[in-house]
């Protein structure tokens, strides 16, 4: 017969992550699973009488999760010992948090140096080491891939210190538990529901497929209609993204202002629409996930929105003035309602999940 350690391992495995949400014991699977991390395992135990006999981390997991099922106050072992290391987390790193937020307006361009999946690695190696054979010509290079480079890092330190100080709202919540091991699948627990925070801007490919409906044709085509009545054209072998800036320069230039203007409050619509109706967004988030980094486990998706100027969402998550009363008031009023029950369907495959959505729009 199957043991409730095999048992919750296997849900785990197999991405049956909502059997997680009302089950103590599945709850209490996930926490120990959280403290079975390096050091972390060692330092739980000193403050328990509890001693194990494995050695190796997986065995000890099994050991320490079965030992605590037979507990009373096991829960509550868990629960203190996760906020104390939060806590003793936040002190060690010794971020200035006040100097880093300031930092982050110094940042003055938000672009990928790498491919069109940040891979920087890639992007140098079949951009230029595959395909230039002549050294001198590398060499000619060095200052485009040097660029490519500190793009790629500034890039990646933007978003890891945003993510760190966003997420840090929540891990401060008295209604937030930390997952402090760093677990695949929970970066916190809020209200015992373990939760996977997104910090995401609003989807473009969803805005894409929503604008079509409303404008009748892809954004793209309407507006070369549109252009085209007052005289502006755009070279087709350009990409769409480049099409589209190039159409909006130009319209604006001659003062065409209407014809974006209806653009515009297009998308705003599209956005007014999602934030009433978040269960088909978040549905849609779910279905269209990369297979990479596929998961069916609760989220929490705070979605970043410049309404004004889409392309400029990525200054959002600096935004702390917006971002913080929106984090708190959700806490704050979070309850068993909250999270709303999420049906999808992934490779033929169907999945159920919680999630709730926290929007921050400009």
């Amino acid at each position: 017969m199957m043991t409730n350690s095999e048992k919750w391992a296997k849900a785990f495995r197999n991405q049956n992550l909502f059997e997680f949400n009302f089950d103590k014991n599945a709850l209490m699977w996930l926490k120990v699973r959280v403290v079975c991390r390096g050091k972390l395992i060692q330092q739980f135990l000193k403050g328990t009488d509890i001693t194990l006999s494995s050695s190796k981390i997986a065995e000890q997991n099994v050991e320490l999760f079965e030992k605590l099922e037979t507990m009373p106050n096991a829960m509550q072992l868990l629960d203190t010992f996760l906020n104390e290391r939060n806590n003793e987390w936040y002190n060690a790193m010794g971020i200035d948090e006040k100097a880093l937020k300031d930092d982050l307006y110094k940042v003055r361009h938000y672009a990928w140096g790498g491919d069109q999946n940040n891979s920087l690695d890639k992007h140098l190696v079949s951009r230029y080491v595959k395909i230039i054979s002549s050294y001198d010509k590398l060499l000619n290079k060095q200052s485009e891939i040097a660029d490519n480079a500190w793009n790629y890092v500034l890039t990646s330190w933007y978003n890891n210190w945003t993510s760190y100080l966003i997420e840090s709202l929540f891990k401060r919540h008295e209604k937030v538990i930390s997952a402090i091991g760093e677990i695949k699948s929970v970066d916190f627990f809020l209200c015992n529901y373990p939760i996977d925070l997104k910090v995401t801007f609003f989807p473009n490919q969803y805005m894409e497929e929503k604008l079509k409906i409303k404008l009748g044709k892809k954004e793209l085509t309407w507006l070369k209609q549109e252009a085209k009545k007052v005289g502006v054209t755009v070279e087709r072998s350009q990409s769409d993204a480049q099409q589209l800036y190039t159409l909006s320069e130009k319209l604006m230039e001659i003062g065409e202002n209407d014809i974006l203007e209806t653009l515009k409050n297009k998308r705003k619509e599209v956005i007014a629409d999602a934030q009433s109706n978040v269960q088909e967004l978040m549905t849609w988030l779910y279905a269209n996930q990369g297979e990479m980094r596929f998961g069916a486990e609760n989220r929490l998706f705070v979605i970043l929105v410049d309404s004004a100027n889409m392309n400029e969402s990525w200054k959002m998550k600096r935004a702390f003035s917006l971002i913080e009363p929106k984090v708190k008031n959700y806490l704050d009023n979070f309850n068993e309602q909250s999270l709303k029950e999420i049906n999808f369907v992934f490779q033929g495959k169907p999945y159920r999940s919680l999630a709730d959505v926290i929007f921050v729009v400009k």
